[in-house]
């Protein structure tokens, strides 16, 4: 990174509406030069228990509790009056700032989302500042080379991200293809054979998710995964191949009273371990995430365990980009690839971190949207940037979901 002091000269923030039409911030950073940039963070509705505190004003008569007025306040009363004028000398400077400022460690003072903004708008008009693309910003950041992620897309959706019509959340496909280009043309007919079987099965076309994932009126999560493999085909494509797949299961959410209680079954630890191995082992998936209740962790190793030479076993809810839970996850074995969400740390430089000790420790990397996105596109720049395994995005039929693929498209078409 660059040693030279960087100067905000003004900070401003905004509520807007995220794309379930719910109220999330935006960030304005003005440079010492009149350089200026923006940023809007998104937010989740499958959260884990141990994610950074979102700051919500909690009003029942507006927005129902979900309004951003008071991280706003924050933001332009706390965070700018404190910020504007000092200059500093990296990304982690002024990061290790806002924490400093924020005062606890989950943020539940001045919001995750307050601080997120603030940083990943620093990041992007810094560079500008420099004349460098964000992605590359970023790749500084985490000294590493940029390198293009595997998409994983989904189509069909349950849990929180729909209504609950199955217990699992997703179930995503991943093109095998040699370019994000035709990785996209591929998902596409994908994605429109199984609409079209859905008109042929259900006699109409299938609702969507809060991510774009197709929800209809499934019977059980095996179902689910056997049509998606049905649509690849239909597609004229071969399952294990030229498409795989990838479950979010979300499990923490459908976890009562030590059981999992799984499209109308109820099963121990082990037997969801039992289950996820079958399921591991009949269809062509890459990862399953959040397969165990995200505070089972005598569990998560011997899960780990069961999926090795099948697929990753990925923590999402469970680790929450929390480096604290990743370190005691890299020394029980308990998973071996992390779902890194920037919002559920609270700053860039933490995400960083996550990311840095899921590499040292041989892990894969899947970067990841939130079902409440903005149209902002630097979750792009940072899979590509971060030199991400895969990137998580949603579906590819709303426009908080294409501006990312898009950006893609153009980060890839600026290294042809």
């Amino acid at each position: 990174m660059a040693t030279e002091l960087t100067r905000i000269e003004k900070l401003s923030a905004l509520e807007i509406l995220d794309s379930r039409g719910r109220p999330t911030i935006k960030c304005f950073c003005t440079l010492e030069g009149g350089i200026s940039a923006s940023a809007s963070v998104p937010s989740g509705a499958s959260t884990g228990g141990s994610e950074a505190v979102e700051l919500r004003d909690g009003n029942p008569n507006r927005f129902r509790g979900l309004g951003c007025l008071n991280a706003v306040s924050n933001l332009q009363q706390v965070l700018a009056p404190a910020l504007e004028g000092e200059s500093f000398s990296s990304q982690a400077a002024l990061d290790h700032r806002l924490q400093e400022l924020d005062g606890t460690s989950d943020k539940s003072n001045l919001g995750a989302n307050t601080l997120l903004a603030v940083s990943l708008a620093f990041a992007r008009a810094t560079a500008c500042s420099r004349k460098i693309s964000l992605h590359q910003y970023f790749s500084e950041i985490l000294e590493v080379e940029p390198g293009m992620p595997r998409m994983t897309v989904n189509l069909f959706s349950g849990g929180k991200h729909a209504g609950e019509q199955v217990s699992i959340q997703d179930v995503l496909i991943v093109p095998n293809a040699e370019s994000i280009k035709d990785s996209l043309a591929s998902v596409y007919e994908v994605y429109q054979s199984a609409a079209d079987g859905m008109l042929e099965r259900f006699g109409m076309r299938a609702l969507t998710a809060d991510e774009g994932g197709l929800a209809p009126s499934f019977e059980n999560s095996i179902q689910v995964l056997e049509e998606a493999c049905s649509a690849i085909e239909r597609a004229g494509l071969k399952p294990g191949q030229e498409m795989h797949l990838a479950v979010d299961v979300a499990s923490s959410h459908f976890y009562k009273e030590s059981k999992y209680e799984l499209d109308g079954e109820s099963l121990t630890g082990q037997e969801m371990i039992q289950t996820l191995n079958e399921w591991a082992s009949r269809f062509p998936l890459v990862s399953i995430e959040d397969g165990l209740h995200e505070e089972a962790w005598e569990f998560w190793p011997e899960l780990t365990q069961a999926l090795d030479n099948l697929c990753l076993t990925l923590g999402d809810d469970f680790l929450c980009t929390n480096p604290g839970r990743i370190r005691k996850a890299v020394e029980t074995s308990a998973c071996n690839a992390l779902l890194l969400k920037l919002n559920q740390v609270g700053t860039l430089s933490e995400g960083a971190e996550a990311c840095r000790l899921a590499r040292e420790a041989g892990w894969k990397v899947v970067v990841s949207a939130r079902s409440g996105e903005t149209e902002d596109d630097w979750l792009a720049d940072l899979a590509f940037g971060w030199a991400a395994d895969y990137i998580k995005v949603g579906s590819i039929t709303q426009s908080e979901r294409l501006a990312k693929y898009n950006r893609l498209l153009e980060i890839e078409s600026s290294y042809d």
